[in-house]
């Protein structure tokens, strides 16, 4: 029982290392076979199948009257089925596109409030909504807008720089 607890421990370690050494068993076999085992022998997977193998044997040679090969069957059986969900949910967790960082392009229409007075033909300052953050822009607009006042975002023409036009109510 000893070896299936070192083994489900050994794995523990070993996902612990996956941590700070991520990526380093698909390096060392780079191109070996032609990608047939691409995203196999990852260390998360590795330590996956190595854990369960581990502890599923300890409770099967503990909890049974079956000997070490059976308890190392079913911990390889078990093993195989954790490596595969694991292997599966970093394929699900890489194809995730839900991440895409906001555009600056996609100020235009949002609304915003005036922190710095916009004088006629200068620059002020409006505070918006970018990704959910709030960010502070230069702003320009067609006549003066006054400290307070909501304005709607009619232009990006810089990264840093909006125009802005007073909502009227």
């Amino acid at each position: 029982m000893d070896l299936f607890l070192g083994l489900g421990i050994g794995g523990i370690v070993l996902l612990a290392a996956s941590l700070v050494f991520d990526g380093v068993f698909e390096g060392v076999f780079d191109g070996a076979l032609d990608g047939l085992f691409d995203g196999w022998l990852s260390l998360p997977v590795v330590a996956g199948f190595v854990s369960m193998l581990g502890f599923t044997g300890a409770i099967v040679l503990g909890s049974t009257g079956l000997g070490p090969g059976a308890a190392a069957a079913a911990g390889a059986v078990a093993g195989a089925g954790a490596g595969w969900c694991t292997y599966r949910l970093s394929l699900a967790l890489a194809r995730d596109g839900s991440g895409a960082a906001p555009r600056h392009g996609e100020l235009v229409g949002s609304a915003g409030t005036v922190v710095t007075a916009i004088p006629a033909g200068g620059y002020g300052e409006v505070m918006l909504r970018l990704g959910g953050q709030p960010v502070k822009y230069a702003a320009t607009a067609d006549g003066p807008v006054a400290l307070g006042a909501e304005v709607w975002v009619t232009a990006t023409p810089s990264s840093t720089s909006v125009g802005v036009r007073a909502v009227e109510r």
